[in-house]
Formats: C-alpha cells, sequence, structure tokens
C-alpha cells in the first residue's frame, strides 16, 4: 500500500492532487494551514470537499494547522491588511506582492515531520505529495523543481529515517490545463462529481465576504483560463459570472504575452 502525507489548500491544484493520490489507492493525510490567508475561504472548502469524499466512501485523515502567529505577519499581500491583492496576469511583475516569504520551505518542513512520525509509527514508506506546478514558476521560487531537489537533500541529511520519505510532485512540470485533465480521469476513476469537487474549492486571493471570486486575481485568471483551455465552464461562483470573467481572463493573456 502506498502511504502519502500531502498539502491541501483547498485550491484547485492540491484537491486534484488529493483525487489522484486517493484512486491510486494510496493511504493519505492531509494537512492543510491556516497562516492569515485573507482567502481563508479555502480552508472551509477542503473541509467541504472532505465530507463530500467521505459521503461517496473514501475517508480521508485531515488535519488543519494553526500558523497564524508564526506567519501571519509576514509582508505579504495574502496576509497583510496594508497590502492589496493585485490583479491582471500572473506574468506581471506586480504578481509577486503574493509571495509569502518562505511559505512552503515551512508547509514542507512540518509534512516532513509528519511523514517522518507516520513512517514509524506505521513502519512503511511514505510519500511527501504537493500540488506545485510549471505555472508558478516564474513568480514563486518555491514553486521550482531546483527547489524541492535542494529541500529533500536537506532534509534527508538532518533527519533519522529519511531513506523512507521521499517527495512526490507529479505536476512540477504540468500546468493549471493538464492538472484538470487529470483531476477529470481521477474522478471518472473514483464515481465522482468533477463540478461538484471543484465547486467545492477557492483559487481567489481576494474572495468577497460570500466567498465568491472576483475573477480578477492573478490565481483567478490562470484558472479561468485553464478551464477554457479545456472546453468547460468553471463551477466555481464568480461574482460578475462566467463569461464575464472568461472575457477579463482573455483580456489578460493577449496583455501578457
Amino acid at each position: 500500500m502506498i502511504r502519502s502525507v500531502m498539502s491541501l489548500s483547498g485550491g484547485m491544484d492540491s484537491t486534484a492532487l488529493l483525487l489522484q493520490i486517493i484512486a491510486e489507492g494510496s493511504k493519505v493525510t492531509c494537512l492543510s494551514y491556516d497562516y492569515g490567508q485573507k482567502h481563508s475561504i479555502e480552508l472551509n472548502k477542503a473541509r467541504e470537499n472532505i465530507a463530500y469524499l467521505s459521503e461517496k466512501g473514501h475517508n480521508v485523515e485531515h488535519v488543519l494547522l494553526d500558523l497564524k502567529s508564526a506567519m501571519g505577519k509576514l509582508n505579504s499581500a495574502l496576509t497583510s491588511e496594508e497590502i492589496e491583492v493585485p490583479e491582471g496576469h500572473y506574468q506581471s511583475e506586480q504578481m509577486k506582492q503574493t509571495v509569502v516569504p518562505n511559505r512552503n520551505a515551512i508547509f514542507s518542513s512540518i509534512l516532513y515531520g509528519h511523514a517522518l512520525s507516520i513512517s514509524s509509527t506505521e513502519d512503511c514508506e511514505v510519500r511527501v505529495s504537493l500540488g506545485v506546478h510549471s505555472g508558478d514558476h516564474e513568480i514563486y521560487p518555491d514553486c521550482r523543481p531546483e527547489f524541492y531537489e535542494s529541500l529533500e537533500k536537506s532534509f534527508s541529511i538532518g533527519n533519522w529515517g529519511s531513506d523512507r520519505i521521499s517527495f512526490h510532485l507529479p505536476y512540477i512540470f504540468g500546468d493549471k490545463s493538464s492538472i484538470l485533465i487529470d483531476a477529470l480521469k481521477s474522478c471518472e476513476s473514483l464515481g465522482l462529481d468533477f463540478d461538484t469537487i471543484m465547486a467545492n474549492t477557492n483559487t481567489s486571493y481576494y474572495p468577497d465576504k460570500y466567498g465568491r471570486s472576483s475573477g480578477k486575481t492573478g490565481a483567478d485568471v490562470e484558472r479561468v483560463l485553464a478551464f477554457n483551455s479545456i472546453g468547460r465552464k468553471d463551477p466555481l461562483n464568480y461574482v460578475d459570472g462566467w463569461e464575464t470573467v472568461l472575457n477579463y481572463a482573455l483580456e489578460q493573456e493577449r496583455k501578457g504575452i
């Protein structure tokens, strides 16, 4: 049996990864992090999908970790009320404001610690799984392959039992479109409704008080373009409706080229 521990943000990438892991027959523990992010509704979305999976007979261990005291004051548009979340295409220089300093190193370190503990108590090999992908490489240096290669080497040097732990990054060279296609395949394999799953995710960095996405942040634009590229309408609830956010995303894509 495959044993996995993964980061479940409540976004579409990590949710698709969870589906893939379940479809592979892996027993999985999901860690979700409350780090003071403005889009903390993603944590509710993660809970909703865990509940939906349970209803369909797929029980997943889900642990919510409170990191607000450690990360809530980090300088980022995602955590600071003094910095507005920028709008537009991910290729824009202003999107670097959405970088949370050392976020993935912090998350990965916690995941690795859990993986070591699971390996010891359950006497098994464990994969540390993350949904990082190529679309994030330009803006987020902690999503790049060389970062994880270095991180895995450092963790291996610094821990006993690391020979039984490995990183699992199946989307590292893929993009949002390939992630959605993978999620579709997993849903078909598991007998799940793709639209229900994806409606229970959040991608926006600045949803409104009702949890609706504006469709204008970089993460929104990338998601909308991905759904359009595979010929599907995003089931997510957008403030201005699908056609409006799609037209905005296409306009930003043209500007970003």
